[in-house]
This record gives structure tokens, sequence and C-alpha cells, in this order.
């Protein structure tokens, strides 16, 4: 068995990062690792993230609070409507902007859009694997699992995917896995903040099963929780100024 494994909005949690890479080394079917992007935010760790990441050969792509930081952007392209929820936003985002280097920014700034992985070989006509942060035209729209097979099928003509790819994204925090006309659909949920009420890091497994002779290969995705020192992590929220709120959501796991 060979599996790729996808991190998505790590949010500068440096202890949910060490956690899920910890879990990964113990594996022995690990063929690579990439990441989704919002690599930084609503955590005290902006810049120790992406070096990590560099260190450990990490690819990935760019999520909007990547880009907007890399570039100064008004704001972190966060969709809030609670005032509360909005508010915060601007907290972190303003806390991030004062706290990443120089370095983080280029590094940020130099992210792909999307990647596109062939898992059998450039010249096999297996399956595709695609990856990007929200969706294939804006990384500030959320793909949530309520949006209908129809608006599956928009975003898949958009990337060129076919009967057999996976398309694997994140940004909504929560993960999910549909099948639309052969084509799947995954969130990779959040490593660093989870929203869909489990604190655990979530990362995602593509486990890649050949196919019989002749035949495509499959593409299997399966859900990892990871614990984590999430005390670490709460503290250091608290010892940096940032609001309480964001220790709070991280031990809820999204809840208020």
């Amino acid at each position: 068995m060979r599996t790729l494994a996808v991190l998505s909005d790590i949010h500068a949690n440096v202890p949910a990062l060490e956690g899920v890479l910890a879990a990964l080394a113990n594996r022995d079917d690990i063929l690579g690792t990439y990441h989704l992007g919002d690599l930084v935010g609503y955590a005290p760790w902006p810049n120790e993230v992406p070096a990590l990441l560099k260190a450990r050969g990490i690819q990935g792509i760019a999520g909007n609070y990547d880009s907007t930081v890399a570039t100064g952007y008004d704001h972190c392209g966060c969709n809030y409507e609670d005032p509360r929820d909005i508010e915060l936003a601007h907290l972190s985002y303003s806390w991030t902007l004062e706290h990443v280097s120089e370095e983080t920014r280029a590094y940020l700034g130099a992210l792909p859009f999307r990647i596109d992985l062939r898992p059998w070989g450039g010249h096999v006509a297996g399956p595709k694997v695609t990856l990007i942060h929200g969706n294939p035209v804006l990384n500030t729209v959320y793909w949530t699992e309520d949006r209908p097979d129809s608006f599956c099928l928009q975003m898949a003509q958009k990337l060129g995917s076919r009967p057999g790819d996976t398309v694997v994204f994140g940004h909504t925090h929560k993960p999910w896995h549909r099948t639309v006309d052969g084509i799947q659909f995954v969130n990779a949920g959040s490593v660093g903040r989870p929203k869909d009420g489990d604190w655990r890091a979530c990362c995602l497994l593509l486990h890649l099963e050949d196919g019989e002779e002749g035949k495509k290969g499959t593409i299997r995705p399966a859900i990892l929780r990871v614990e984590y020192d999430l005390a670490r992590a709460q503290t250091a929220i608290r010892e940096s100024g940032l609001p309480e709120d964001f220790a709070k959501v991280l031990e809820s796991g999204g809840g208020k």
C-alpha cells in the first residue's frame, strides 16, 4: 500500500503540525506529504510552521491567509458573518502581519495556486489528484458539504477532472468526502484549527490501490486524527496576546 498525506489549514499551530508529522513518521506507507495552505493565522507560530514544512521538504499550495499576508492585503480573505467572528479575524490578521518575517512572506508569496499529482506516473493514464485550497477559482469561497452535486461537477469541469480523479481541498476546517459521476471530492479538514467538533489534528490520507493488470488504480480517502500537546498551544496563544477565544476554540474543536 502506498499513501499520500495531505495537511490543510495548519494556522500557525506548531504542536498540532508536529503531532501529525510524528504520526506520519511512524508509518511505512507514506509516499509523499503535501499541504493545502493557510499556514498562518490564529496561533503564535507564523514563522515556525512554514520553516518546518520547508525543512521537511513538504510542498503545497497557497491558502487565502497565505496570499493576503504575503501581499499585506487589507484583510485575511476570511468570510464571516457574525460580528464577533469578524472582529477576531481582524485581530488575528493584524497580529500575524506584525509578527511574520520577510523570509516567511517570501515563502508564502511563492506558493502555487494548485498542484496536480499523478501517483502512477506521468506516462500512465491513471487517476489524477488535484490539490486546491478553497475552490478552482477563489480561495475565499467555502466549498461546504451542503453544496449540491451540480456545484461539485462545475468545480471539476474548471479543473479538468475526469471520472477516477480526486479533487482535494480545505478552507472550511470540516472534513467530508463525496463521489459524483466517478469523481471524488474530499475536504481534508484542518490540522491546526478543526471546526467539526473534534479537537484532534486532522490529516487526510489518500491510499493508492493498484488495479489489476491493464486496469487503472483507485484512490481511497481516509481521515487520520492525531492527539497533540493542546495545552502547549493554548498557553502560547495566551502568552502571545492573541484573544482567549483562539485558545478555547482549539479545545472545543470549533464550538463556541
